[in-house]
């Protein structure tokens, strides 16, 4: 199983980074070994003082495919689900001065946090959904589908003409405006469509 996340898929976020606008999706890759194991903690590690959440909608494959049409990809995935991508934000600025990859600050232990699955048959429209991430029982996230770059369908297509995608793969679709500093003690939880479909303890 593999976890390939989008980055720069929401305008919003790219301008409170201040990062251009990509021509192509951004695609980077987190190990298995990064999936926070249900019902854990998630732990700040030693070597970042600065970790951001990230909310994203994501996606599970649930067969192989390569070189995917968009007008087929729908075929290739049943259940959508909310998770985090953990970034270690100070680490990954020091790695792209340096034009550094940036596995270190995106793809150390717990750093995916994969919440629960639901049919995707559960929706009307899946470039409508609306989610949010709570800090606190505060929303610090706010997003909606509909506001992809790129949407589902082209994600599985794009990055499937670079990687053959297997059943299990999740594809984390990217994050909208809010992302922000976590800290010992803070409460996350994360909703899809008015169902909570995670909830985590930062130590």
């Amino acid at each position: 199983m593999k976890i390939i996340c989008i980055g720069r898929n929401y305008t919003d976020h790219i301008k409170e980074l201040a990062n251009e606008r990509p021509s192509d999706p951004v695609v980077f890759i987190k190990p298995d070994s990064a999936v926070l194991p249900k019902e854990q903690d998630f732990y700040i590690p030693e070597f970042s003082n600065d970790v951001h959440y990230e909310v994203e909608v994501l996606l599970k494959i649930k067969k192989v495919g390569k070189h995917i049409e968009e007008r087929f990809a729908h075929k290739y995935y049943d259940e959508v689900g909310l998770g985090i991508d953990f970034t270690a934000r100070d680490l990954q600025s020091k790695l792209k001065e340096k034009g550094l990859p940036w596995e270190k600050a995106k793809g150390f232990d717990g750093a995916a946090v994969i919440g629960k699955w639901l049919p995707k048959s559960d929706f009307k429209d899946l470039n409508d959904l609306d989610f949010s991430l709570f800090k606190n029982g505060i929303e610090v996230q706010k997003g909606n589908t509909g506001l992809m770059l790129w949407k589902m369908d082209e994600l599985i297509s794009y990055v499937s003409r670079y990687f053959m995608l297997k059943k299990g793969d999740i594809i984390f679709t990217g994050t909208p405006a809010g992302v922000g500093k976590i800290s010992v003690n803070d409460y996350l939880s994360g909703v899809l469509e008015g169902k909570e479909l995670f909830s985590l303890k930062i130590k």
